[in-house]
């Protein structure tokens, strides 16, 4: 297991979609573990693999944000929405690769998502919540989405103004 950088915005891999994991290998089994050591340091609840600059569908969600909560850890494998409730709900969010940001996001309350776990099997979870939230936020990663696209168009082009801003400032250093 390894702690792997972060991609950070405004880096244009954050906006690549991700492919499909063709088999649970231990490679992949791997990618899952450096996944949730990576999210448990930043610290985190969430991690696409995209967001580590792995182009595969795979997730690491823990909603434990703390050492002295017992940690539940899921690994989604190609994960999928196959339903959402018309209830919405709002949750202020962040991102690990936008650090330090948050914003209120509206979603859908509740939503069942299909996966692979770990041993290949297919799984179905109804989630609601902080989880129905977070497992949106980090499908929406494999997709090439950021929480800030559910934003107003002011709010979005500030905040990635500001990223770039800052990864123009470093790379000048």
């Amino acid at each position: 297991m390894a702690i792997r950088p972060l991609v950070i915005l405004p880096d244009a891999v954050l906006r690549q979609v991700s492919a499909p994991v063709e088999a649970v290998t231990p490679e992949i089994k791997a990618l899952a573990a450096d996944m949730l050591e990576t999210m448990y340091d930043a610290p985190g609840i969430g991690l696409a693999a995209i967001q580590i600059g792995v182009p595969k569908r795979v997730v690491t969600i823990d909603l434990a944000k703390t050492d002295e909560e017992e940690k539940t850890p899921i690994v989604f494998v190609n994960p999928e929405i196959t339903w959402s409730s018309e209830e919405m709900n709002t949750h202020e969010e962040g991102c690990l690769s936008i650090p330090e940001y948050y914003e209120e996001v509206d979603r859908p309350a509740r939503v069942k998502v299909r996966y692979l776990d770990l041993d290949g099997k297919q799984q179905e979870i109804e989630a609601d919540g902080l989880l129905a939230t977070c497992i949106q936020h980090e499908i929406d990663h494999l997709n090439g989405v950021l929480f800030i696209d559910h934003l107003s168009r002011l709010k979005r082009e500030r905040v990635t103004k500001r990223f770039a801003k800052a990864a123009r400032r470093e790379n000048v250093a």
